[in-house]
């Protein structure tokens, strides 16, 4: 029990560095600039909260809060936020005015260092590898639901899709070049499926349908009822296990169960719940040569339907993708998520998106997993470039919003009217928290109903002032 809780809480200390990391990186950039231009800065604050430290040096004011969540910079002559703050720094002076290019290059900064710090995590990536697992590689059909929309229109087992609705696609899963995307992303009444089988190309249009859900849960998408095909493939076998005990080891593929051949998990475990805690004789193939094995499953662990094997399926592998290629494939993700957001035939929606607390839970799930580390790397890689694209989007109290405003002011070749400006600035910060707010709940709902995966997308991660 106590190495377990131990081990939870150096996730969740893993989880923070990496998260507050990502954030503060973005802040120094705007601080780093800000300091370059002459602007003045109120304050630079690590993390939020009832300050644990506070010390003025050199004007500015460097606090660390007692709440580990990021962190802001204060430059009012940014943006006036006081409505928001409460609070501003007392003055003997009015604000010496600055020039729109200044606000520009001090608004950019903080993306530029989010896609800096992503080619750094990117270089490293590289460098370390990115674990892919091996059911992420493929597109071809394993179990069709009877009944269901695929199953209606047609489409088999063994079928290999290249394209839906007209894209081409790569791996089952994911939201870049993957089916399910594909289907969650279509907008017409039927979609269209090109695979191959028996080396035929056959187009085959099936409906979909989606599931009912409560209105504390994020809708549900798209479905068409298929599965990929699992092989079963060893990816690890535990120590003192019956796959132990059998002879099976890492990176074995089970071709046969007593005489006949399984192509799928989904096979393997009709032979297994038909056979319950029986000997099953085993065919698998190991590197170039085939071994026979011998298999007694153990009794059912509790809560569990089919008897213990002590066997976790498909095999890791290292994949070394260029910076550029991680970075594109984020710049496309997001590009994907947010064309689906605005389209008005999408299912996509708001709800769909992740705040704070659905990407510090996404973080927690990979470092939870095997090769944690690495794939937490890998996912920084998106989010530092999400950071970056989110708040350069032109809407106030982003860093776009900062940048659309200077341009305004650069070409009316004077300032915006301070009430004016500080107007625009509450009620799109109260729109932003809205928003944050919003998809929160739906955080918060994906605790209650068992959802582990990542978020498609964060939503964009924003500062406390500029």
């Amino acid at each position: 029990m106590f190495p377990k809780i131990f081990n939870s809480a150096l996730i969740v200390l893993e989880v923070l560095l990496i998260f507050n990391l990502l954030i503060v990186v973005h802040e120094l950039g705007h601080f780093l600039a800000a300091r370059w231009r002459g602007l003045v800065i109120d304050e630079f604050g690590i993390w939020f909260g009832k300050p644990l430290w506070r010390r003025k040096l050199g004007g500015v004011w460097y606090s660390l809060g007692s709440i580990p969540a990021g962190g802001y910079v204060k430059l009012p002559q940014l943006a006036p936020m006081e409505a928001i703050e409460g609070s501003t720094e007392e003055r003997g002076t009015p604000l010496p005015p600055i020039r729109p290019l200044d606000k520009i290059i001090v608004a950019f900064a903080g993306p530029v260092f989010s896609f800096l710090l992503a080619l750094v995590m990117a270089s490293l990536v590289w460098a370390v590898g990115k674990p892919v697992h091996e059911f992420d590689q493929t597109t071809v059909i394993g179990f069709v639901k009877p009944g269901g929309p695929a199953d209606r229109a047609g489409l088999l087992a063994g079928d290999r899709i290249l394209e839906v609705d007209g894209s081409p696609v790569d791996r089952f899963t994911g939201p870049l070049h993957s089916v399910t995307w594909r289907v969650v992303r279509s907008e017409g009444e039927t979609i269209a499926f090109k695979v191959e089988r028996d080396g035929q190309i056959l187009t085959i249009d099936s409906g979909w349908e989606r599931e009912s859900s409560p209105g504390w849960k994020r809708k549900s998408l798209r479905k068409v009822y298929i599965g990929q095909r699992l092989t079963p493939s060893v990816g690890k076998v535990d120590a003192g296990s019956p796959a132990d005990s059998a002879g099976l080891r890492a990176g074995d593929v089970i071709t046969e169960v007593d005489g006949v051949s399984v192509l799928d998990l989904a096979k393997f475990y009709e032979f297994l719940d038909k056979k319950g805690t029986s000997p099953m004789q085993l065919s698998v193939r190991r590197g170039e040569t085939s071994v026979l094995l011998t298999l007694t499953p153990g009794t059912p662990p509790e809560g569990s339907k089919s008897a213990l094997l002590g066997i976790a399926w498909g095999r890791l592998t290292l994949t070394h993708p260029s910076p550029v290629e991680q970075v594109t494939d984020a710049v496309l993700t997001i590009r994907n998520m947010l064309d689906a957001l605005f389209s008005p035939k999408s299912d996509v929606k708001a709800q769909h998106f992740s705040g704070p607390v659905g990407i510090l839970k996404a973080y927690y799930n990979l470092f939870e997993s095997e090769q944690g580390w690495r794939l937490a790397l890998a996912f920084s890689v998106f989010f530092n470039v999400n950071l970056a694209l989110f708040n350069m989007l032109p809407f106030p109290v982003l860093d776009g919003g900062h940048i659309t405003l200077a341009l305004i002011e650069a070409i009316r070749r004077k300032p915006m009217g301070g009430r004016f400006l500080e107007g625009i600035q509450t009620a799109c910060a109260i729109a932003v928290m809205a928003f944050l707010a919003y998809v929160t709940f739906f955080d918060v709902s994906d605790f209650f109903s068992g959802k582990k995966a990542a978020p498609a997308a964060p939503a964009p991660a924003t500062e406390k002032a500029k």
